[in-house]
């Protein structure tokens, strides 16, 4: 066979193959990100269930929880709020 012959079926060969490749590892890459998003999605889960739990059983925190974020105080207490410069705000 000759040399140019031999070199125009592996180039037939190899641009057979280099199109599945180039897809197979776009989905590689596509994958890993879906799996990223399912682990930033279980860590949010457990985050949001441990809160709720402790919503649901610990007054302490509870109270916190309503303090904190509904400006709820005792009788009688003052509290005082330091708040960041708008420009260090995110």
């Amino acid at each position: 066979m000759p040399p140019t012959t031999v070199i125009a079926i592996w180039l037939v060969i190899v641009s057979l193959f280099v199109p599945p490749y180039k897809k197979l590892m776009q989905s590689r890459t596509e994958i890993d990100k879906l799996q990223q998003q399912v682990n930033d999605q279980h860590t949010l889960l457990a985050r949001q269930t441990r809160e709720v739990s402790l919503l649901k059983t610990d007054v302490s925190y509870l109270e916190t929880i309503a303090r904190d974020r509904l400006d709820l105080m005792k009788e009688g207490e003052t509290i005082f709020r330091l708040e960041q410069p708008l420009s260090k705000r995110k």
